[in-house]
């Protein structure tokens, strides 16, 4: 067991069955061209967490431990994109529209990759999430049970978008969830200070937050 020092108290987990969940580190999201540009978003707030979320694989790598990516995709067909999330807003691209980077968040397409920092390995779980949380038409909870996973800690972007979706589908599943504070961002610096607030509100009524020296410096001690 071992202890993390964390807001609102120390986060307590084993970690043979604590994942590290790794949200929506893709292109489309992350780099220039990009849907999250398309909207108008600087994305350099985004890249500049590329650095502490890798410290955080490199350490579960190092410790054997379950790491899970995610990508937010859809079908070629767009079968899985209902039309009040493609349309919504007036994006210059919208789900499925040809960009720099091939069709925006559709599977297989270049911008729908991993930033390559942080490219998965072929033992390591990766999950096409057709919504915004993780656990949502995926088998992403059946794959935790089956390891008996209780605990997650949570590292990505968007911080108040996918991953506090992930976070509270987590905590309605009764996972024990810690969101480690500078390995997250959101392209508007108040939605990422709001969201950490919540999370750890009314004594942890979502989860944990902490940042990841602490984190990194429990795991190593």
């Amino acid at each position: 067991m071992i202890k993390i020092l964390a807001r609102p108290f120390p986060f307590l987990c084993e970690p043979r069955s604590t994942a590290l969940v790794i949200i929506d580190m893709q292109r489309d999201f992350v780099e220039p061209g990009g849907f999250g540009a398309s909207l108008g978003n600087d994305v350099t707030r985004l890249q500049a967490i590329i650095p502490t979320v890798r410290a955080l694989l490199t350490l579960w790598r190092q410790a054997g431990a379950l790491i899970v990516h995610t990508r937010e995709s859809h079908r070629p067909d767009l079968s899985d994109c209902p039309p009040a999330k493609r349309n919504r807003g007036s994006p210059s691209l919208r789900i499925g529209d040809v960009g720099p980077m091939g069709r925006v968040l559709v599977a297989g397409e270049p911008g729908n990759q991993i930033v390559e920092a942080l490219a998965p390995r072929a033992s390591e779980i990766v999950i096409d999430k057709p919504g915004k949380g993780a656990f949502y038409a995926t088998g992403l909870h059946e794959m935790l049970q089956a390891r008996s996973i209780t605990h997650l800690v949570f590292a990505g972007v968007t911080t108040e978008v996918c991953v506090q979706t992930s976070m509270r589908e987590a905590n309605d599943r009764g996972y024990e969830c810690l969101l480690v504070e500078d390995a997250t961002e959101s392209y508007f610096p108040e939605f990422k200070a709001a969201t950490l607030a919540m999370i750890a509100a009314q004594g942890g009524i979502v989860g944990w937050t902490a940042p990841s020296n602490q984190v990194l410096s429990a795991f190593l001690s």
